[in-house]
């Protein structure tokens, strides 16, 4: 029975926005903000997606973040991928954006707090709102209460988008790579995308 269940999230497209104790819809994000309204929305994943972070010390790191995990303090050492920062800015004039992380936000808020330079970023959402499908945390497209034709993710896990890989923009899992140009090439494609009718008539199945 819950084989059938899951499959039929992945046939409907998400389990959809979800209803509180009072019986009132709840969706992950509010309502569209004014300055946005007409807008695409698009969802950004955060790790290996614009940065990359570990415990080990990272020479040359763009942040060191200290975080507590069971009462001691770790140091966390980020690199941002290339051309993030204009990405960043790019798609926020553009989009509404939204970064969306299986991460925990005691982590994930510091690092937005200075890789947001631009002031971008018009909601977070972390590893709560995850749907835990199969051990996976994916990111239920279907309950953040934005038009489904209107948003896009893009992330380098396509088992985040399982319930919706006809929204996804795949990119790959960035560590390092300092000549890695991605988020740059994939600008003037998602400038694109942010005219057309429904996205998933274009992002047909994933790139």
């Amino acid at each position: 029975m819950e084989e059938d269940d899951e499959e039929a999230l992945i046939m409907n497209g998400g389990a959809g926005i979800p209803i509180g104790p009072d019986g009132i819809p709840r969706p992950l994000l509010p309502p569209i903000a004014p300055q946005h309204v007409g807008r695409k929305c698009l969802v950004l994943d955060l790790d290996e997606t614009l940065v990359h972070s570990s415990f080990k010390s990272i020479q040359h790191a763009d942040y060191v973040v200290p975080v507590e995990i069971e009462y001691h303090w770790h140091n966390v050492y980020v690199i941002k991928r290339p051309g993030v920062d204009s990405f960043l800015k790019k798609m926020g004039e553009i989009y509404e954006v939204v970064v969306f992380t299986a991460s925990l936000s005691k982590y994930a808020d510091p690092v937005l707090d200075k890789l947001d330079i631009h002031q971008v970023v018009s909601h977070r959402l972390f590893r709560e709102s995850c749907y835990n499908h199969k051990g996976n945390y994916v990111k239920d497209l279907s309950q953040l209460g934005r038009p489904i034709a209107d948003t896009i993710i893009l992330d380098n896990s396509p088992a985040s988008y399982i319930f919706h890989p006809n929204n996804a923009v795949p990119v790959s899992s960035w560590f390092n790579d300092p000549h890695d140009t991605e988020l740059t090439d994939l600008c003037p494609f998602l400038a694109d995308l942010a005219e057309v009718r429904d996205v998933r008539g274009v992002l047909d199945g994933g790139l």
